[in-house]
C-alpha cells in the first residue's frame, strides 16, 4: 500500500535532489525511496520502475532547464538572446549537475514531444530568427548550437578542461562569440 502524501512527483523531485547531491549514476529506486523514508515497494506503487523514474527525471531537468532558457531570452534577440540562452544552460549545468545529466538521457519521441521538447525547439528557433540563417537550414543550426553548448559544458564538468591555461570560464564568452559569427556567417543559400 503507497504512503500517504506520496506522489510520483515527490519521488520525482527527490530523485533530482539525490542526483544533484551524488550523481545521476546513483540514482535508483532504492536510494530514492531511503530518501523519503518508504519501502521500495511504496515506489514501485507510484512509478513503473527505475526507468520510468529516470525517464520523469529526464522530463524535469529538460522542463526546467526551458523554464531557465526561456526567461533567459525574453524579450531578445540576436547575440544578446543566444548569450543569455547559453548561459541558462551553463547557470543550470553547475547548480543541478545531476538534472544536466539526466537532460542528455535519450527520450522516447513521444515523451519528447509530450515533454517540453518542443518547447527547446521553439525557443532554438527563437534564437535563430535574429540572424539570417534560412529556415530550411534551421535543423542544421540548432544541432551546432547544441553540440557546441552541451559539448563544452559537458567537458567542463567532467574536468577535461582543469588540465590546462585558460580557465574554462575564460573560453566560454569567446565560444558563445564564436557561435554568433557562425550564426551570422551562415550560408543563405545552398
Amino acid at each position: 500500500m503507497p504512503r500517504a502524501g506520496l506522489t510520483p512527483d515527490l519521488i520525482v523531485r527527490a530523485a533530482a535532489t539525490l542526483a544533484d547531491r551524488e550523481g545521476l549514476d546513483r540514482v535508483s529506486v532504492s536510494a530514492v525511496a531511503r530518501m523519503v523514508e518508504v519501502k521500495p515497494a511504496s515506489v514501485y506503487a507510484h512509478l513503473g520502475g527505475a526507468d520510468d523514474l529516470l525517464r520523469r527525471l529526464t522530463q524535469l531537468a529538460l522542463q526546467e532547464m526551458a523554464e531557465r532558457a526561456s526567461d533567459a531570452v525574453a524579450g531578445r534577440s540576436g547575440r544578446d538572446a543566444l548569450t543569455a540562452w547559453a548561459e541558462a544552460f551553463r547557470t543550470y549545468a553547475f547548480t543541478h549537475p545531476g538534472r544536466y545529466a539526466a537532460s542528455h538521457r535519450p527520450l522516447g519521441r513521444s515523451d519528447a514531444l509530450a515533454g517540453a521538447g518542443p518547447r527547446h525547439t521553439a525557443l532554438s528557433t527563437s534564437i535563430l530568427r535574429g540572424y539570417d540563417v534560412p529556415e530550411a537550414d534551421h535543423g542544421h543550426a540548432v544541432r551546432l548550437l547544441g553540440a557546441t553548448i552541451h559539448g563544452f559544458l559537458d567537458l567542463e564538468a567532467a574536468g577535461s578542461f582543469d588540465h590546462s591555461a585558460p580557465p574554462a570560464a575564460d573560453s566560454w564568452p569567446r565560444v558563445v562569440d564564436a557561435l554568433d559569427g557562425l550564426l551570422r556567417a551562415w550560408p543563405t543559400s545552398r
